[in-house]
């Protein structure tokens, strides 16, 4: 019995996907429930599993193809118990020797017939390989450059008009015993049938890579934002004192009591949802000619995932504590580590949080996640001289960077924005009044 394996749901309007890495091949034995393949969708990668056991007898759908739900991928054979058993225990394919295909016996050879005259050859010992006859020399010239290979380390003359024996004169530099041979490029007037000089085997200098479904996306969305939206950055600096000291303080209580440590990025959501709230089209989108004003606060916090640029997002961020922050972002990394996120992870958002500072980033400028309007830029935090209250003092520092969708958010609301958080990042304390 057959049993078709198809492109299963997706997940909210994800409709295609592309088939990426096949797990197993052809002939190969699988058990219900073993992933056959991954999915590459916009957003995640999805697995899909065997739901019968079998032998994968046929794919239909290679790597690189477009597939929608519903399409086929493969074809599972079901087989009969005895041999499934003996299938899975050697990971074979359908084929099942018999026993005198598979002990090969070695060949005996056929007496000579009557009358048949004697070999003038030797016999040759078994094991061993009949000699070639000697072969009348290649008639041969030199090319110029060989012959002045040959004049430049002393290797003499050749024969005229033969090519050079195996144990003649040979034209290998130090390293040619290790390394490849390349035919030298012949000049004008030069014959076919030049010299090989060895040369070392250069690596190749261009690769070309498939770019998976989501950078595909990634690159899509990024442009698309540049194209369609009026996207201007303004800048600011914070000066982390407070936080750093806040920090240090409460770093041990805090990661014995939550099991996780206390960062930085928690100070920032928490920040800026007290901003968002003074200045709410920074939390907004446009539909059409409309401005949709969103009076709940999904944080979206990019992670660098190995696939590319992923942001899932902290629903109700303004109902978490400090510590179900951390603890969320610390589960997203991992989940993005090991391929895990879910489409529902991923779903939504009002606004955007990045941190390049993770990566050693001094200054940038983010660029906006369709269809929000206002993302955040962190970066390092770096001791740099200040001046406070007159005196000159040296402060952990750091730049931040506000984009936003000029169409429906002035530059002061922008400026007044970043400012605000400014304000609340520095005096940690405020944040419990803010949000």
């Amino acid at each position: 019995m057959a049993t078709k394996v198809v492109v299963p749901e997706l997940g909210e309007s994800v409709l295609e996907a592309t088939v990426g890495k096949w797990l197993k091949k052809e002939g190969d034995w699988v058990n219900p429930g073993d992933v056959l393949v991954t999915l590459e969708t916009d957003k995640v990668d999805l697995e899909v599993g065997a739901e019968r056991g079998g032998v994968l007898a046929r794919i239909e759908r290679q790597t690189g193809e477009d597939v929608k739900i519903g399409e086929e991928l493969a074809i599972i054979e079901e087989v009969a118990p005895a041999l499934a058993e003996g299938q899975e225990a050697k990971g074979t394919g359908l084929e099942a020797k018999a026993p005198e295909v598979r002990e090969q016996k070695a060949a005996v050879p056929a007496p000579p017939q009557a009358g048949t005259p004697p070999s003038e050859e030797k016999a040759v010992p078994p094991g061993k390989t009949q000699p070639a006859a000697s072969e009348p020399p290649i008639p041969f010239r030199p090319t110029p450059s060989a012959r002045r290979y040959a004049r430049e380390h002393g290797l003499g003359a050749w024969p005229g008009g033969t090519m050079p024996s195996p144990s003649g004169p040979s034209l290998q530099t130090p390293s040619s015993a290790t390394s490849g041979l390349v035919e030298m490029p012949r000049g004008r007037g030069e014959a076919e049938g030049s010299v090989a000089v060895s040369a070392p085997r250069e690596a190749p200098r261009e690769e070309r890579i498939r770019m998976s479904r989501r950078r595909l996306t990634i690159a899509r969305r990024l442009v698309e934002a540049q194209r369609t939206a009026a996207m201007l950055t303004t800048f600011n600096e914070v000066d982390m004192t407070a936080v750093m000291e806040l920090r240090a303080r409460h770093k041990d209580s805090f990661k014995q009591k939550y099991g996780v440590g206390l960062g930085i990025v928690s100070f920032f959501v928490k920040a800026c949802i007290g901003a968002l709230r003074e200045f709410p089209r920074l939390n907004a989108e446009i539909d059409g000619e409309e401005m949709v004003l969103k009076y709940y606060y999904d944080i979206g916090v990019a992670i660098g995932a190995p696939e590319g640029l992923v942001v899932p997002v902290l629903r109700d961020a303004d109902r978490m504590s400090l510590a179900e922050i951390e603890l969320a972002v610390k589960e997203f990394v991992r989940k993005s580590e090991e391929g895990k996120l879910s489409l529902d992870d991923l779903r939504g958002g009002t606004f955007t949080i990045s941190n390049g500072g993770v990566y050693g980033s001094l200054m940038s400028t983010p660029i906006l996640n369709p269809p929000q309007v206002g993302i955040l830029g962190l970066h390092k935090i770096q001791e740099r001289p200040v001046t406070v209250g007159g005196q000159m003092v040296s402060r952990p520092m750091m730049y931040v960077a506000l984009s936003y969708d000029h169409r429906i958010v002035d530059g002061s609301e922008a400026v007044r924005f970043l400012v605000r958080v400014k304000e609340l990042v520095e005096d940690p304390a405020s944040l419990l009044f803010a949000t």
